[in-house]
C-alpha cells in the first residue's frame, strides 16, 4: 500500500458540506477534491475546516471512493475518505451541522 499522504480541505458553507459528506459510511466520510492519485484503501491524513469555524480537525482515513482527473458528468476528480474509529467526534460534528438535512440531500458529489 501507499504510503500516507496529507490533505486539507475548507468546507466553505453547509450546502457544500451537505454535497461533500459520505453518511452512507459508518463513521462518516468526506468527498476531498484533488486531481493527485489515490489508491483504494490508501490512508490519507486530513486537516478539515467546518462551515463557521477556524478550528482544523485532524482525521486519518482510509480511500473508498475515487473520482479520478477527467471523471464525467458533473462530477469533480477527487477522493472519498471514510473516517477511522478514532474520528467518530468529526462525524458527529458534521452531523450537527447537517441536522434535518441528511434525508433530503441534493445529489453529492459521490453518489
Amino acid at each position: 500500500m501507499s504510503a500516507q499522504k496529507a490533505l486539507s480541505l475548507t468546507v466553505p458553507d453547509v450546502p457544500t458540506l451537505l454535497s461533500a459528506y459520505m453518511p452512507f459510511l459508518d463513521r462518516g466520510g468526506m468527498f476531498v477534491p484533488t486531481n493527485k492519485p489515490y489508491a483504494l484503501g490508501q490512508q490519507v491524513f486530513l486537516l478539515l475546516t467546518l462551515p463557521g469555524e477556524s478550528e482544523r480537525l485532524s482525521v486519518t482515513g482510509h480511500v473508498v471512493w475515487v473520482s479520478p482527473e477527467g471523471v464525467s458528468g458533473r462530477r469533480m476528480p477527487g477522493i472519498g475518505l471514510h473516517f477511522s474509529q478514532q474520528d467518530y467526534h468529526v462525524r458527529d460534528r458534521i452531523e450537527t451541522l447537517l441536522a434535518g438535512q441528511l434525508d433530503k440531500a441534493a445529489p453529492s458529489f459521490t453518489l
